[in-house]
This record gives structure tokens, C-alpha cells and sequence, in this order.
């Protein structure tokens, strides 16, 4: 049985605060710990989507939000399916993306409040785990739908008249200044 488990979650804010999610030791939770969890958990959820935590992630929100009942899980499972698919589609936007963070938000935080004392610490504790799963992976890189991530040198050019182009996110630095290869020139005008 839990006696005791502590789980201090950073929520994203860019505070850098750290908030005291979970208590056990009562098996209490307040209302903003359970918020700040849910909020946590919305953003995992949809963090995941399209990366190699997914599978993982989507199975366990679709088990926690399912509780044992197998056509719950398979309901949740649908939605999740759902949520993957507009994400991962050529028109996604940053405000789809809010969006399903609240809605998924609001389902956690609904579902957590529902249960018990004992198993919303189970609960929340599995929610954890997700959230940690999520931030976990997140320091690897992975290119958007039809993206590419390159971990040195990208090199894009166009051969007989073709135009040559790319979109580049850059965490680091770009290096522009001559010289160049030869065959090629320096166009800063």
C-alpha cells in the first residue's frame, strides 16, 4: 500500500517554480496540486503525440481515463487517435495544439476529481509517470511532418535551373561567413 510518496512537477510555466504535486502521506491532494497535475498531464499528452513516447503515453492516459473497463479504454483510445491524427497533419497550428492541451487537461482533472482518496494517489502517481516519460524525451530532437532533423551539417541545392529551399529552426549556431567551398558563392551581395 502508498504511505508516502512525494513528487515535486514542474508545470512549464517558465517560472522555473517547482510545485508540491502530490502528498500522500494522507492521501490528501488540493485542488491545485490536482489542477497543476492535469496540467502537466494535457501538455504531456500532447507533446507526445507524433514522438516515440506516443505509444506509451497513449496507452496509459487511455488506461487511466478507461479504469479497468476495456470499452472505456477502447473510447479513449479513439480520442487519442483522434488527437494524434490533427496534430500530425500538414495545417496543425499552435492554437490546435492549445486547444487539445486544455481538453486534455480538463478530461484529467475531471477524471482525478471523480475517485477517491486512495485511488486519485494512484492515479495522480501514474500520471506522473507519464508526465516524466514525456519530459524525458523531449530532449531529443524530431523534425515536424515533413521535416528533417540533422545533427551536423544540412546541406540543400538545386541543380539545372531548379529553385532550392528550407524552413531552419536552429538550436545552436550558423556559421554564413566565407570561405566557401569552391563551386560556390558567396551571394551576401
Amino acid at each position: 500500500m502508498l504511505t508516502a510518496l512525494r513528487n515535486d512537477l514542474d508545470v512549464g510555466d517558465g517560472s522555473g517554480e517547482l510545485i508540491n504535486c502530490l502528498r500522500l502521506g494522507g492521501l490528501d491532494m488540493s485542488a491545485e496540486a490536482l489542477a497543476a497535475l492535469a496540467t502537466a498531464g494535457g501538455a504531456a499528452v500532447v507533446q507526445a503525440a507524433g514522438t516515440d513516447a506516443w505509444l506509451s503515453v497513449r496507452l496509459a492516459v487511455a488506461r487511466l481515463l478507461g479504469r479497468n473497463d476495456d470499452a472505456q479504454e477502447t473510447v479513449e483510445l479513439a480520442r487519442l487517435d483522434q488527437m494524434q491524427a490533427a496534430l500530425t497533419a500538414d495545417e496543425e497550428t499552435t492554437g490546435q495544439r492549445e486547444r487539445w492541451e486544455a481538453v486534455w487537461q480538463t478530461r484529467l482533472e475531471m477524471s482525478l476529481e471523480t475517485l477517491d482518496a486512495q485511488a486519485r494517489a494512484i492515479a495522480a502517481a501514474q500520471l506522473a509517470e507519464v508526465v516524466a516519460l514525456v519530459r524525458a524525451t523531449q530532449d531529443e530532437a524530431h523534425a515536424l511532418p515533413h521535416g528533417v532533423v540533422a545533427g551536423r551539417d544540412l546541406r540543400v541545392s538545386a541543380e539545372g535551373g531548379s529553385v532550392a529551399g528550407a524552413v531552419v529552426r536552429v538550436d545552436g549556431g550558423v556559421n554564413l561567413a566565407p570561405p566557401f567551398p569552391s563551386g560556390e558563392r558567396d551571394i551576401r551581395g
